[in-house]
């Protein structure tokens, strides 16, 4: 849930590989947040408003942050497998 409790973030596979959306609580803006070739999954929204999540993006998964919008994507965490990222 985002801080304001008005939008949700998920994964899905809705598009061929597992991707970041988020949407309204009613369903409605659904909305997809990242678009790199790799699996981004786990995506935990922070009270700073930006999103947790996870990829094996640069290698190895582990932890990336990214603001609401899907952009100033960072990677967190630099070493071995980093998983189920949380606040």
């Amino acid at each position: 849930w985002s801080p304001d409790g008005m939008k949700v973030a998920f994964s899905t596979t809705r598009d061929g590989n597992q991707k970041i959306y988020a949407m309204n609580v009613d369903g409605t803006g659904v909305t997809r947040l990242t678009n790199s070739q790799f699996a981004e999954t786990e995506p935990a929204w922070g009270g700073n408003g930006k999103i947790l999540f996870t990829s094996p993006r640069g290698g190895s998964w582990g932890i990336h942050v990214m603001n609401a919008n899907g952009t100033g994507v960072t990677r967190l965490s630099n070493r071995g497998y980093s998983v189920n990222p949380n606040w």
